[in-house]
């Protein structure tokens, strides 16, 4: 389901080590699109999958059909500052995969949630499943957060994703293709972030690697 390994920017490759030192500093604790069921996303009843914050600074709501849904484990810090990193971080993911399941690119959340190259690049991700026509079910589970601020004021942020019980759904044929059962199924996102003056912490970069976690 997710990216083997999205680059958003060329630059992203050359700073993979800064995040890298970065996440290892904290002192706290798409190649590849399938995270391989249930109903039609017409048929699903949504569920709120915000964040108490969401209505700060214009936060757009964000909501997850019952047919796929996200777990959020241990994402909580005791640093404000690094809390508002993960809130948004969390936001950033969610609204990718509601842009998946809604068939739209162009989300408005998501747009919200990253800058110009961090956008351009997942919005190439979703319409990939938008053409094949797929949508998520199932689950993911997203654990193991490390949330630290770089000497330049930017946001570091990895964490893993478990798709494990997640699937894709081919919305026209109804065929189920189950995310395989193997170490593949963990990856590993790292993220690096930067605070607009109205204060949401946007995705600038953002890589993945499959059997990462």
């Amino acid at each position: 389901m997710t990216r083997s390994t999205r680059l958003v920017t060329a630059a992203l490759t050359a700073s993979a080590a800064l995040l890298l030192a970065a996440c290892g500093g904290s002192d706290d604790h798409k190649d590849n699109k399938k995270i391989a069921g249930a109903d039609t996303r017409s048929s699903a009843s949504p569920s709120p999958s915000a964040t108490p914050s969401d209505t700060a600074a214009g936060r757009p709501k964000i909501t997850l059909p019952k047919s796929f849904q996200a777990d959020f484990q241990g994402w909580t810090n005791s640093d404000p500052k690094k809390q508002a990193i993960l809130n948004d971080g969390r936001q950033e993911l969610l609204a990718e995969y509601a842009a998946i399941i809604e068939g739209n690119p162009d989300s408005k959340a998501l747009a919200f949630y990253t800058d110009e190259a961090a956008g351009q690049s997942a919005r190439k991700w979703i319409k990939g499943f938008v053409d094949d026509d797929l949508v998520l079910i199932g689950r993911a589970t997203v654990s193991k957060p490390q949330v630290s601020i770089a000497d330049d004021g930017s946001g570091v942020l990895f964490y893993c994703v478990d798709e494990s019980k997640g699937s894709t759904k081919n919305t026209k044929t109804g065929k189920v293709e189950h995310t395989p059962q193997n170490s593949k199924a963990r990856v590993q996102y790292r993220n690096r972030l930067d605070k607009t003056p109205q204060g949401v912490w946007k995705t600038r970069y953002s890589e993945t690697e499959r059997g990462g976690c």
